[in-house]
């Protein structure tokens, strides 16, 4: 007989109102320092590239005094129309610690070397709320990577949608940058699953790296060119007994699919024919949260380098 698993905020079987919103509000307090962790660390990049702020997120409730976080993103400091243009997105889910870091590691240590070849434009950090408290969701208990679509109440989704609307058509290729980690499990979907009113069903984390392809615009030989770059530094998550990763069949080693766009994936938003989310598991007993920044780092200089050979 199967355990029932309840979380501790709100009835089961109802969906949670502003109260219970509130309640798993006042449960998450901060951590850690955007501005400390972030914003000082795109600061240091001024001299080489350009930074751009797309807006600004401010949250506040009767319990919590007003929040603003500043939205930066680094772009190439001599953008030529006529290269391809790459969009690399970290943070989209705050928790998601080696995205952010990896995105920021990869224009300190790298971006300077695709200069003459490619556009970028890189967002380390689009969620700071839940940066600072360790949070998939933001201050609404909304999840960004569910709401980039039109009308989207999602403050961080809107934000970066309106930075991209300019440059639509021009995008060759878009990699976010994300996690799966032991949490997904024990805390966030048992959290979802309260917060809609449903039963929550226990599953499995995969052990290792993994990327999402997009349903509608598969792209097997880019994804291929970053699993191959990336598990020469971390290793690539096993499909399951049933030859699935987190409930979707395997169609390539370390490979899955989503409806990006349909699912309001922060990875359908730009129309770039080359797309992917990665995923590492920095929990794994196999590989060390460095090796997780150092396999994001991997990943997006395989996404850069496979659509500069595209352009040629």
């Amino acid at each position: 007989m199967q355990k029932n698993h309840f979380h501790p905020i709100g009835t089961p079987d109802q969906p949670w109102g502003i109260a219970e919103r509130a309640l798993w509000r006042a449960r998450h307090v901060r951590q850690r320092s955007y501005a400390a962790d972030v914003l000082s660390a795109i600061d240091a990049l001024r001299g080489r590239f350009d930074v751009e702020p797309y807006g600004e997120v401010r949250y506040a409730d009767e319990h919590h005094p007003i929040e603003r976080f500043p939205l930066l993103a680094i772009r190439s400091r001599h953008w030529q129309p006529g290269l391809p243009s790459v969009l690399v997105t970290g943070g989209v889910h705050g928790y998601e610690t080696s995205g952010v870091h990896g995105a920021l590691r990869f224009v300190e240590a790298h971006a300077a070397g695709f200069a003459g070849r490619v556009n970028l434009l890189v967002v380390p950090c689009v969620s700071p709320w839940g940066y600072e408290r360790f949070q998939r969701w933001n201050f609404d208990a909304l999840d960004p990577n569910r709401a980039f679509r039109d009308g989207t109440p999602a403050q961080e989704s809107a934000a970066l949608m309106r930075l991209v609307a300019p440059l639509q058509g021009q995008f060759a290729a878009h990699i976010d940058l994300h996690e799966t980690t032991d949490t997904d499990e024990s805390e966030y979907r048992p959290a979802l699953a309260a917060r809609d009113g449903k039963q929550f069903a226990p599953g499995s984390i995969p052990d290792g790296f993994y990327l999402v392809d997009d349903t509608d615009n598969p792209q097997p030989a880019f994804q291929q060119a970053i699993i191959d770059a990336v598990s020469r530094v971390t290793h690539i998550a096993p499909a399951d007994d049933k030859n699935e990763i987190i409930g979707s069949p395997v169609v390539a080693p370390g490979v899955i699919r989503y409806a990006m766009k349909p699912l309001g994936l922060c990875a359908g938003i730009t129309g770039a024919r080359h797309t992917t989310t990665t995923e590492v598991y920095p929990d794994s007993p196999n590989a060390s949260p460095g090796q997780c920044i150092d396999a994001q780092v991997a990943a997006v200089c395989a996404a850069v380098e496979f659509a500069c050979s595209q352009s040629v």
